[in-house]
């Protein structure tokens, strides 16, 4: 999904998204429809005022009745204070509806994201998902709140002003409907100029957020290798690009706005001087001729107020083609109908028949590329950076499908296992732990969930050597983690993580090796809470360290793509070969 994908960019109206927009209602039709049917009250109430100062003014102003004019003050306040108190429950409801709508929609939203698989998140900004799930579903509630809903009372005045005037004066009501096809026809230019603003200044808040997100995120680098100047460079040329995005959009609103405005004027202009003839003939009473000015103001207010909200709706249009965009990009990769949720019995823990992936094109990672792990056997991956060794633990997990051959996990290809029951069965413990914004142990008991005992996490603690973190930190198990655990060091969120893996318990446990930038006492720490993870439990680790594999039952060397070598730390060296040449490129013995 791009910023230019043509589903994002459709035509100017579409009654399919609106459709669409009209069905995100159905939990809440109740309360959108209860609103709705108060628009035709107030309409009335609006309707009303002018036609009772028509009346003051002729029957009791003129002949001087003043307890029949304070009997008309008194209905025009009764009337004012009810036409306030609708239009009060109105915005109440139409509020709630969208809050309601919104609620709903980022919920959709963040649940569709779940079920997406990593091949999607390769090319989509987390930025720009971000303006997705915030930015545009926020502009959608202004639809309910302030647009779509409001519309309806718009028209129903209309119509009942346009009624209204030909029953006071059809000549004059004439003169009035003479300007409108003029201002339909501007109505309708600025309209699409503002259709098209809009779709860019949501493009370009999308790239703001996306440049924002990537930059806070490597602020440290940037600081580093002092880009400062050159990040703000950036950031000022897309924050510029909005800016004049947004003015573009606020220029056709206010031409829009101010057409109106000005030929309301002209028409109030033109009617004081031909209905004052009228007056004077008497072909019109004066309480007619304040009544007509009057229904003249409130129908080109709602043409006006429905300008503002086609504004308002224009906004919500764009976001919706987005939002719907993002809702209708099917996960590539779904758990099947009654997927298994157990391996077969004695088959190997994990297999790779002839698996050929490539994560673009035919740019091929793996190639032909075969191997079996045994239950119970630990096994490493060893080999240059590029080789394809972090992929194998991917397609193991299913994060990505393969794009030819299988991959086994206890006998079973698993694009037939159930996705969740596939990732309860292989655990991952990467290299960069992931840390989430909550206490310690709501991190520990990820994966666990509430069904870890406190003792469990005592033990798992014990087990990984990470009760000393939890002992060091000044609240322990309730201590705050901050975002991505960035206030705690690299040693102590690997053993948390050792930790985790303990109480999460999978049958076959992928590991990158997570020592190779920690301290020497860290490290010892870790590697003794690694061999109590990896005792009696299938294991495949992406070793970087040569050192730390030696004990591994077997070692599989990948070289394009392929596993060329494999066999203990011992035989490999004897044989001369690639592992030889590595373990040498690390530890010496290369001279001129």
């Amino acid at each position: 999904m791009t910023e230019t994908d043509p589903e994002l960019l459709g035509k100017a109206y579409d009654s399919r998204l609106m459709r669409r927009l009209w069905g995100v209602t159905r939990p809440h039709r109740r309360l959108v429809l209860f609103s709705m049917l108060l628009f035709p009250a107030v309409a009335a109430l609006e309707l009303l005022q002018p036609w009772l100062t028509k009346i003051a003014i002729d029957r009791y102003i003129l002949t001087g009745d003043w307890p029949g004019l304070s009997r008309i003050a008194a209905a025009y306040l009764a009337c004012l204070l009810v036409l306030y108190g609708l239009r009060v429950a109105i915005s109440y409801l139409t509020q709630v509806a969208g809050q309601q709508v919104m609620h709903d929609l980022r919920a959709a939203l963040f649940a569709h994201l779940q079920r997406q698989g990593a091949a999607f998140f390769d090319r989509s900004p987390v930025g720009r998902l971000m303006t997705r799930v915030l930015s545009d579903v926020e502009a959608i509630n202004e639809l309910f709140a302030s647009g779509a809903m409001a519309v309806v009372g718009d028209v129903l005045t209309l119509g009942g002003i346009v009624v209204l005037m030909l029953v006071l004066n059809w000549e004059l009501a004439m003169v009035t409907f003479a300007l409108v096809p003029v201002l339909a026809a501007g109505a309708a230019y600025f309209r699409l100029k503002a259709r098209e603003s809009y779709r860019g200044v949501r493009t370009r808040l999308a790239r703001l957020n996306g440049f924002l997100q990537e930059s806070l995120q490597g602020m440290a680098v940037i600081q580093l290798v002092a880009r400062e100047r050159r990040e703000a460079e950036l950031f000022a040329g897309l924050n510029g690009d909005l800016r004049r995005a947004q003015f573009r959009s606020t220029f056709f609103d206010s031409m829009l706005y101010a057409g109106v405005e000005g030929m309301g004027s002209a028409v109030v202009a033109l009617l004081l001087w031909y209905g004052g003839g009228q007056v004077l003939t008497g072909a019109l009473t004066f309480g007619g001729l304040v009544a007509f000015l009057e229904y003249t103001g409130r129908f080109f207010l709602p043409i006006r107020d429905l300008g503002a909200k086609y504004t308002v709706m224009q906004a919500a249009t764009v976001s919706a083609e987005r939002v719907f965009g993002l809702l209708d990009a099917e996960p590539g990769i779904i758990s099947p109908a009654g997927g298994a949720v157990a391996g077969l019995p004695g088959a190997a823990a994990v297999e790779f028949r002839n698996v050929w992936f490539a994560y673009e094109g035919e740019d091929w990672v793996l190639r032909d590329c075969s191997f079996m792990v045994a239950g119970g056997e630990r096994v490493a991956l060893v080999g240059p950076t590029g080789e394809g060794k972090s992929t194998i633990v991917r397609l193991m997990t299913r994060a990505y499908d393969v794009s030819r051959g299988q991959v086994l996990v206890g006998g079973r290809d698993v694009r037939e296992w159930d996705l969740g029951a596939l990732r309860r069965q292989v655990g991952v413990v990467p290299q960069e732990v992931f840390l989430f914004t909550g206490t310690v142990e709501d991190n520990l008991r990820v994966g666990a969930g509430a069904a870890a005992q406190n003792e469990e996490i005592e033990r798992a603690l014990r087990t990984s050597r990470a009760d000393r973190v939890v002992a060091s930190l000044p609240n322990g198990l309730r201590q705050e983690i901050r975002e991505r655990g960035h206030n705690l060091s690299q040693g102590q969120r690997q053993l948390l993580a050792i930790a985790r893996a303990l109480l999460y318990n999978p049958s076959v446990l992928a590991l990158d090796e997570a020592t190779s930038s920690v301290d020497p006492e860290s490290e010892a720490l870790i590697r003794a809470g690694l061999e109590e993870l990896l005792r009696g439990r299938t294991s495949v680790v992406i070793a970087h360290r040569l050192s730390t594999i030696q004990t591994a039952d077997r070692i599989f060397v990948l070289h394009r793509g392929q596993v060329r070598e494999s066999g203990r730390h011992a035989e490999l060296l004897a044989q001369g070969g690639l592992y030889s040449r590595l373990y040498e490129l690390q530890f010496g013995g290369i001279g001129p």
